[in-house]
């Protein structure tokens, strides 16, 4: 399929696409005239991609992870001994930074309490 029907298929933008293809997580063919030309496999690649980003995975990280993992009903299953203590790694990073954020609007919240009421 080309890159029209790919974008339709996925939801993701060309230049989404083209991105993906840049970081090393998509590998089109491309026809004698530089079209690029997706197969299906293609469009289940995408949907783990975004799968991953929606995670907070950084697209270098994706690049290792997707060689490494597998379909199972609804849910990605890794299939690299090695890459579970990467997820690990990556969970407990995705952690700290949500208690960084908890931290930073709990200081907000009350820097806003103790201000004056807003105006009517």
């Amino acid at each position: 399929m080309r890159m029209q029907e790919m974008v339709r298929r996925t939801g993701v933008h060309e230049r989404l696409l083209r991105y993906y293809e840049q970081q090393g997580l998509l590998e089109p063919e491309r026809l004698p005239s530089g079209y690029r030309v997706y197969g299906e496999p293609d469009v289940e690649t995408v949907r783990r991609i975004r799968c991953l980003l929606a995670a907070g995975l950084p697209t270098a990280l994706i690049a290792q992870v997707l060689p490494c993992i597998r379909a199972d009903d609804d849910h990605l299953v890794p299939t690299c001994p090695d890459l579970v203590a990467q997820l690990k790694d990556e969970s407990e990073r995705i952690t700290r930074s949500i208690d960084a954020l908890r931290a930073s609007r709990t200081m907000l919240d009350t820097v806003i309490a103790a201000g004056p009421p807003p105006a009517d």
